[in-house]
Parts: C-alpha cells; sequence; structure tokens
C-alpha cells in the first residue's frame, strides 16, 4: 500500500488501508473522497448480493422441480415393480406345484416317487394336491377387492327395500314373502330318498364289485373274462341306479326346479366320483402282483367314503389334511350360501319376472327379441358371478373346512383371461381337472398322442351334453341354448382365443361375449319356461318335445 500513498499517509489513506485489509470490519473515517468510493463498493455489493439471491432462488426452485419430477418417476417404477413382485409371488403360490418330499409325496399320490421336475411328476402321476388356499380368501384380505365385495352386499340390500317399498305401496303391508324360493325347494322328502339311494349305491356296489374283481384277478385263469364280466355287471347296475333312477324320480314326481337340479347334479357327481375311483385303483391292482400269500392291495373302505364328500373329483387314498376346522368360517360360509340363495331369489323376483311374465311379455318379433336379450344381460351375469360364488367358492369350501381338505384351488383367477381357453382352464379347476385327466389325456394315450384337436374336441362335446342334459332335466323341457353355445360358439371361441393373446382388449372382448351370452340364455329360458306353462302340448310326438314351444306360443292377454 505504500506506493499508493507514498510517504505522506493521511486519514484517509489509512481508512482505504483498514477497509481492504478487512472486508467484514470496515473502519471507515471522515473524508470525501474515500466516502464516495465506499458507497460505490456498497452499492455495488448489495446489487451483487442482490442478483447473487435472485439466482440462488431461481436455482432452488429449479431443483425443486426437477427434485420432484424425479420422485414421480421413481415412485412409478418402484409401484411397478412392486406389482410385478406380488403378481410372480402369488401366481407361483397359487399355480406352480411345489415338489414335496418323498415320503409326503407318496403318501398323497399312493405311488412310489420318480425322480424327476415337478412338471414331469403332475403329467406321469396325475393331478398333485398340496395345501393351498382359495383365491378369493387371500383376495379378501385386500380391502380394494373387500369393497367391491361389500358393494354386493349393498346392492342385496337394496333389493330388500326395493321389495318392502313395492309391497307396502301396493298392498299396505312391510311382509317379505318368499314363495317362489319354496316352490323352488319343494317336495324335499322325495329328494332327500332320492339322494340316499344313490349315496347308499354308490358307497357299497362299486367298491365291492372292484374288491371282488381285485381279490380274484391275479388267481383267475381268464383275466379278460373277469375284467369283462365284473363290466358289464357294474355297468348294467350303474345305468339302472345312477342312470335311469334319477330321471324316473324327477319326472314321475313331478319336482320342481331346484329339487330337480339337487337330484341331478349329485346323479352327475356320483358318476364322475365312481369313475374316478375305479379309473385310479384298477392301474394299481393290474401292476401290483401280490406275492403268494398276501392279498392284494386295495384302498381302504375309510378312503373311499372320504372321496364321496370331499370336494374333487380326483380321487387319492390320502389327501393334504389341515389340523383343525375353522367353526368360524364355516357358519360365516353357511351365511354367505343362504345370502347367495336370497340375492338370486330377488334377481328373479325384480329383473327377470317383471320381464316375461304373461301380462307384460310382447308377440314375437325381432325388435321386442332384441330389447328381451338386452334386458336379460344384467340379471344374467349377476346369475353367473352368485353360481361361481355360492357354488365354487362357498359350497366347496364348506365341505373343504369341515372334512379339513387343505388343497381349496377350486378356480383360478378366470376374470383375467385374455382367451376363451384360460378362461374354460380356470373357472371351474375341480371339473376340469376331470375332464382333462379322464378326457383329454386318455383320449391322446389311445391315440398314441396323434390328435390333440380331435381330443380337445370331445372333452368340449361331452362337457357341452352334460351341461344340456342338466338343464333339461332341471328346467322340464329341452331347449339346446346352452348346448348351441357351449358347442359351437364355445368350441369356435376355444380355437381362435388362443393363449397367444395376451392384450387387455381381449379381456374386454371375453367379458363381452359373456355378458351377452348370458343374456341370451337367461332370455330364451325365461320364455320358454312361461310358454310350457301358458301353452301346453297338443300331442305326444317327438317334434312336441324337442321343438321349443316358445317359437309358436301366443299367450298375451
Amino acid at each position: 500500500m505504500e506506493h499508493i500513498c507514498g510517504n505522506h499517509r493521511s486519514e484517509q489513506c489509512e481508512s482505504l488501508i483498514l477497509w481492504a485489509v478487512s472486508e467484514d470490519l470496515l473502519i471507515m473515517t471522515s473524508g470525501e473522497p474515500c466516502n464516495r468510493l465506499w458507497h460505490r463498493e456498497t452499492k455495488t455489493r448489495h446489487q451483487d448480493a442482490n442478483f447473487d439471491q435472485a439466482e440462488s432462488h431461481e436455482n432452488i426452485q429449479e431443483d425443486l422441480t426437477e427434485r420432484k419430477q424425479y420422485m414421480k418417476k421413481l415412485k412409478v417404477k418402484v409401484l411397478e415393480q412392486v406389482q410385478d413382485q406380488l403378481r410372480d409371488i402369488l401366481d407361483i403360490a397359487l399355480t406352480e406345484s411345489i415338489e414335496p418330499p418323498a415320503h409326503i409325496k407318496s403318501a398323497l399320490i399312493g405311488k412310489k416317487t420318480n425322480k424327476g421336475s415337478p412338471r414331469s411328476q403332475r403329467k406321469d402321476d396325475g393331478k398333485l394336491f398340496m395345501e393351498r388356499a382359495s383365491l378369493l380368501d387371500e383376495l379378501f384380505e385386500i380391502s380394494h377387492i373387500r369393497t367391491i365385495y361389500h358393494m354386493f352386499i349393498a346392492v342385496l340390500l337394496i333389493f330388500c327395500l326395493s321389495t318392502l317399498a313395492v309391497d307396502y305401496i301396493d298392498q299396505g303391508r312391510l311382509v317379505l314373502e318368499f314363495d317362489l324360493l319354496f316352490y323352488a325347494f319343494g317336495k324335499l322328502g322325495t329328494v332327500t330318498w332320492a339322494w340316499l339311494t344313490m349315496f347308499v349305491y354308490t358307497l357299497f356296489v362299486p367298491y365291492s364289485i372292484l374288491e371282488f374283481w381285485g381279490s380274484l384277478y391275479h388267481k383267475f385263469p381268464s383275466k379278460l373274462g373277469l375284467t369283462l364280466g365284473a363290466g358289464l355287471i357294474l355297468t348294467a347296475i350303474q345305468t339302472c341306479v345312477l342312470g335311469l333312477f334319477p330321471i324316473y324320480t324327477v319326472v314321475h314326481h313331478q319336482l320342481p326346479p331346484a329339487s330337480r337340479f339337487i337330484v341331478i347334479l349329485e346323479q352327475i357327481r356320483f358318476l364322475m366320483k365312481t369313475y374316478s375311483f375305479i379309473r385310479e385303483t384298477a392301474p394299481v391292482i393290474l401292476k401290483n402282483t401280490p406275492k403268494e400269500g398276501e392279498n392284494p392291495r386295495f384302498p381302504t373302505f375309510s378312503s373311499y367314503l372320504y372321496f364321496l364328500f370331499c370336494p374333487t373329483l380326483i380321487y387319492r387314498e390320502f389327501y393334504p389334511r389341515n389340523r383343525q376346522i375353522r367353526w368360524n368360517y364355516v357358519a360365516v360360509t353357511l351365511g354367505k350360501i343362504f345370502g347367495c340363495l336370497f340375492y338370486g331369489y330377488f334377481i328373479l323376483v325384480r329383473l327377470c319376472i317383471p320381464v316375461f311374465r304373461p301380462e307384460t311379455n310382447q308377440p314375437f318379433s325381432k325388435r321386442t327379441m332384441v330389447l328381451a336379450v338386452f334386458h336379460s344381460i344384467l340379471p344374467g351375469i349377476m346369475l353367473l358371478l352368485l353360481c361361481f360364488f355360492a357354488f365354487l367358492h362357498c359350497w366347496l369350501n364348506l365341505f373343504g373346512e369341515l372334512l379339513r381338505f387343505a388343497d381349496r384351488m377350486f378356480y383360478k383367477d378366470w376374470w383375467n383371461s385374455t382367451s376363451f381357453a384360460n378362461y374354460y382352464r380356470t373357472w371351474n379347476v375341480v371339473v376340469h381337472d376331470w375332464l382333462y385327466y379322464y378326457g383329454y389325456r386318455d383320449f391322446l394315450w389311445l391315440s398314441n398322442r396323434r390328435f390333440r384337436a380331435a381330443a380337445m374336441l370331445s372333452v368340449f362335446i361331452v362337457s357341452a351334453v352334460v351341461h344340456e342334459y342338466a338343464l333339461a332335466m332341471g328346467f322340464g323341457f329341452f331347449y339346446p341354448v346352452m348346448f348351441c353355445l357351449f358347442a359351437v360358439f364355445g368350441v369356435a371361441f376355444n380355437f381362435t382365443m388362443t393363449d397367444k393373446h395376451q392384450s387387455p382388449v381381449f379381456n374386454i372382448i371375453m367379458w363381452a361375449c359373456l355378458f351377452l351370452g348370458q343374456g341370451v340364455q337367461v332370455c330364451l329360458y325365461c320364455q320358454e319356461w312361461y310358454a310350457q306353462i301358458h301353452c301346453p302340448p297338443t300331442g305326444d310326438s317327438f317334434w312336441e318335445v324337442v321343438m321349443p314351444r316358445s317359437w309358436s306360443c301366443s299367450y298375451q292377454s
């Protein structure tokens, strides 16, 4: 600083030196030249500070905006990854079979364990049972899914309130009458003794004949003759008791619809159970030749009795069992079944009868038919969901819980299907397993795996015939709506909408087809029901029986 002030250090120069030495401690003395300099420097510093502060504020705002955008993107990625992981875990837990230890597997399937993957074991040994819960029981633990269930309960309450309001306005009383429900389940005494007859026969006769055949097979000189004789005897008795007897009971006693369905569905169930027991037991007897002095190994009577009640159509001598019965679960499930019955009653009373009863029905035309079909879509899809929930979830889980049956995979996530092939596999796993192992796979075995399309087509035809038989016997008239939808459109959709289609658009198409198909069935069956009542047959010819009476009946008032 000496070269600036020289040897003459004035007070002003000393002040300038002190200001230059320290920016934080400003010691300013009087003097005009340095005062102007200080004001100028101070103003400049304030302007720079304001500019730096504004620039810093803008940088902070930009940084916050970038951080918010980054957090949003990160949140989306994390949620997608979590959703994918949860979906994978759920799919693995519900659909993939876990290879159990050898001693457990031999107990479950009644055969020696062969080395190989779980997939090959299922292919060789048939269905592998394992402990798992029903899908809806797991989904109802999620509050979002449980809310949908609550919405259906709210609709049921609305139906009750609307019925009460209509009865009060029309008749001046608040009484819920269930005449239709009592009529549908009438003559329960006849249903009970018919069921007992079928059950006692199924319990003793097939088991005894198969045991008799198995005890003599390895000793009898003519094995083929013994097998044919036992098979013919069993077939004849089966035809009389489980074939003709239920039909005679339903027709002769003129049972109402629900009672008819109980008898016919139990007839079908006993036939499928009997076939599975014979199909699973006979090969074991054929392969295992007993040693001298030993009796052939045969399933215990208790295991067969358990099989007749447990919720599966595939026989095993042992099944995975739960440790205890959850009686609270049993009570709640039983209440849900009764709730579904009343739900179906209100749907018919409030949404179907007012549209199709003779007082409001109009002459047959294209316009009335189209309107009737679309009016029937809502009750049709609601009845479909009710039948699924009441039977495939509640009814099967009820018996599964009472019998401590641990494998509760009675259905899969059919509502997410993007193909009808997947829908048919996941809608009813119990029946699908029976059709797959005893229909499709045995057909391939007989044909040396040459005709896969024919095997699949034969399974569809058998399923369509059985469905149509149940509906025809249940309603009391022949109107092959179910058969046409199942055997024609169902087969076409199964071969066209395959598993290759994974787009959500195909899920929408599947639901649209379900809606339309249910509307057609409810519309046509309701019209035929009233036509059968109000237009009695004029003769006993074959065409009077097979031709739908609603096509020619005119019963409008």
